[in-house]
C-alpha cells in the first residue's frame, strides 16, 4: 500500500494529515478528469445525451459501495444540501435529537427551522447519553455524524443498531462524511434510515458531489403527499416529478459525481478491508504515542474505539509552527486536529512526534 503514495503529489511536498478538512487528488483520478473534459469539449451536447445512463452507473457504484439499493440512492452536491430538502418535509412539531456540538450544517440546519431539539453529550459515555436522552425526550427524529468532526470520537454503530430494534420508529439520520471510506459498512443492516455523505473528505471525490441513502419506503415517507398526488397528475418526464427528483433538481455534474464514482472503483480495487485496517494501525500508534505526551482530551484517551481523527492540546502558535515544518493540519475546537488516510505512514506521525517535542 505504500507505493500508492507515489499517485498522491501533495505527499511528496508535505507531511499530509488533514483528511478530515480535504481528502486528495491524484494522478489517475486527474487523468479521468481532463478525458471527461475533454470529451464534453469536443461533444458538446452530443457529450450530454448519455447523461441520464451515466447517472444510474454513479448511483449502481454508490449502492454496491455500501450495501444499498440503487433506486433508494439519490445524488446530491453535499449532505448538507441534501439534509436540508430532508428538514423542508419534516412537520416541525416532531422532536429532534441532536449531539451537542455536533457539525453545525447539522444542529443548525434543525435549529434554523424552528424543530424542538434536545441533546446528548459528546464525551467518553456518548452511547449511554444517547439512551439516557431518548428516554428522557422521547425524540421522534435522531439525527447525528458518526465520527465527530473536532475529537473524531466515532460512534458504536451496533448502539445505532439496538436503537432501531428497541425504537422502531424513531427516525434515525446519519452524516457519514467523516467515516464513509474508512470502514466496510453495509447501510441495509445499519439500523440507519437515511445516510448522507459529502464525497470530498475519505472517498477522496473532489468537491461538489455527495449522496443520501435511503431504507426501502423512507422516500415515500418523506414526500408530501400533496406532491405525490400532483405527479399523479402530470404528464413530464419522470425525472422532473419522480420522487428523486425533489432531490436531484437540475443538471447533475457528471464532471463532480464521475470523479466521485472513480474514486469509489479506485478504493474498491485496493480493498476496503486492507484500508479499515491500515488506518486502524495508524490511529492506534498515534493515539498510543500523543497519549505519553498528555496531548489528548480524556474523553478521547477513555474510549477504547476511535476513530484516525485525532485532536491535540494545542493553539494557533503550534498550529503555524507544524505548518511552517510541512506539516498540514486544522485548528478546529480546542487544538489542533489531525486525520490519517491510508496514504499515511507510520513515518508521517514520527514527523508531527518530533516537531511536537521539539516545540514542547
Amino acid at each position: 500500500m505504500k507505493n500508492l503514495r507515489n499517485e498522491f503529489p501533495v505527499l511528496q511536498q508535505y507531511t499530509y494529515l488533514n483528511t478530515a478538512s480535504s481528502g486528495l487528488l491524484y494522478d489517475t483520478l486527474l487523468d479521468f478528469r481532463q478525458e471527461h473534459d475533454l470529451d464534453f469539449l469536443i461533444g458538446g451536447s452530443k457529450f450530454r445525451d448519455s447523461q441520464q445512463q451515466f447517472l444510474n452507473s454513479v448511483r449502481t457504484t454508490i449502492a454496491e459501495f455500501f450495501g444499498a439499493s440503487t433506486k433508494n440512492t439519490i445524488l446530491t452536491p453535499n449532505f448538507s444540501t441534501g439534509l436540508n430538502t430532508i428538514l423542508q418535509d419534516i412537520s416541525k412539531d416532531q422532536k429532534v435529537l441532536l449531539l451537542d456540538d455536533d457539525y453545525p450544517s447539522i444542529n443548525f440546519s434543525v435549529r434554523s427551522k424552528g424543530f424542538d431539539t434536545c441533546y446528548a453529550k459528546i464525551d467518553e459515555h456518548l452511547e449511554q447519553n444517547i439512551m439516557s436522552s431518548i428516554e428522557q425526550h422521547k425524540p421522534d427524529i435522531f439525527i447525528f455524524s458518526i465520527v465527530q468532526y473536532i475529537s473524531g470520537i466515532k460512534i458504536d454503530l451496533d448502539i445505532i443498531k439496538q436503537l432501531k430494534n428497541s425504537y422502531p420508529e424513531l427516525l434515525i439520520i446519519a452524516d457519514g462524511t467523516q467515516f464513509c471510506g474508512t470502514a466496510v459498512f453495509n447501510f441495509a443492516n445499519s439500523g440507519i434510515d437515511i445516510l448522507g455523505c459529502s464525497g470530498y473528505k475519505w472517498l477522496l471525490g473532489g468537491y461538489g458531489n455527495g449522496f443520501l441513502l435511503f431504507q426501502d419506503g423512507m422516500l415515500d415517507h418523506l414526500t408530501p403527499k400533496m406532491y405525490i398526488e400532483a405527479a399523479k397528475n402530470e404528464n413530464y418526464d419522470s425525472s422532473y416529478i419522480s420522487l428523486p427528483a425533489r432531490f436531484e433538481c437540475g443538471h447533475l455534474d457528471t464532471f463532480n459525481f464521475g470523479s466521485l464514482e472513480y474514486s469509489l472503483r479506485h478504493l474498491s480495487k485496493i480493498g476496503l478491508s486492507e484500508i479499515e485496517q491500515k488506518i486502524k494501525m495508524l490511529g492506534s500508534y498515534s493515539k498510543e504515542e500523543l497519549q505519553k505526551l498528555n496531548l489528548l482530551g480524556s474523553e478521547v484517551v477513555s474510549r477504547k474505539k476511535h476513530s484516525t481523527i485525532l485532536n491535540i492540546k494545542g493553539d494557533q502558535k503550534l498550529f503555524l509552527h507544524l505548518k511552517e515544518h510541512g506539516i498540514i493540519t486544522s485548528l478546529r475546537g480546542y487544538g489542533v486536529r489531525i486525520s490519517l488516510h491510508f496514504y499515511n505512514t507510520i513515518e508521517d506521525i514520527d514527523q508531527l512526534l518530533t516537531q511536537l517535542h521539539r516545540y514542547r
